[in-house]
């Protein structure tokens, strides 16, 4: 192990099973990993604290993915967004892509595909 510091990760989505079945697997592999289900409270979180990936949904009640994921670029551009949604649409996706995500997984995703994005990102960041 390399004493970098962890690579943060925030993930945002209103189905708790998301979470649950992300954070046990990203925290193995090294990841430090904070999740929430109810978007105004990962707002709040963001607002304190500049993760270096952010995973989030977009539909959901509340503030909406796509307000969520401007305020977190506008707040830090540096973090990378993956948006994971049960309602792709091209639409959506060219919405988001327009906003700076990193990338975009349609659900159901398998835990594989989402970890690859996650590398991907954190190569990026690392230049």
């Amino acid at each position: 192990m390399t004493d970098k510091a962890q690579t943060t990760i925030l993930i945002l989505d209103d189905e708790p099973i998301v979470s649950k079945r992300l954070k046990p697997s990203l925290e193995k592999k090294g990841y430090e990993v904070e999740t929430f289900t109810v978007s105004i409270d990962a707002m709040k979180r963001v607002r304190e604290k500049n993760f270096d990936i952010v995973i989030t949904d977009l539909k959901m009640e509340g503030v909406d993915g796509m307000q969520f994921l401007t305020e977190v670029k506008s707040r830090s551009p540096e973090t990378e967004v993956i948006v994971i949604t049960g309602f792709a649409t091209m639409e959506t996706a060219k919405e988001s892509f327009r906003k700076g995500v990193f990338d975009f997984l349609a659900k159901p995703f398998k835990l594989g595909e989402i970890a690859d994005v996650i590398s991907r990102a954190e190569k990026k960041k690392q230049g």
